[in-house]
């Protein structure tokens, strides 16, 4: 019968963990929040506006009216 081996892993030592941020250091970071985030959704949010409208006006409008 085969024993059993136990792995540890790093996190398991505390010298090879980092210490913790400092309160002050954390929410300096965190003063300004999501920025880039909410970039990059109003910008995504923005061309597909804009691919709508250009299907809008460009494709259904050119085509006249139904009926």
């Amino acid at each position: 019968m085969m024993e059993e081996e136990f792995h540890y892993t790093s996190a398991s030592n505390p010298e090879s963990v980092a210490s913790g941020a400092a309160r002050a250091a954390a929410n300096g970071a965190l003063k300004d929040g999501p920025r880039g985030a909410l970039i990059i959704a109003a910008c995504a949010v923005g061309l597909l506006f804009a691919g709508w409208l250009f299907f809008y006006f460009v494709l259904f409008m050119s085509r006249g009216h139904v009926g």
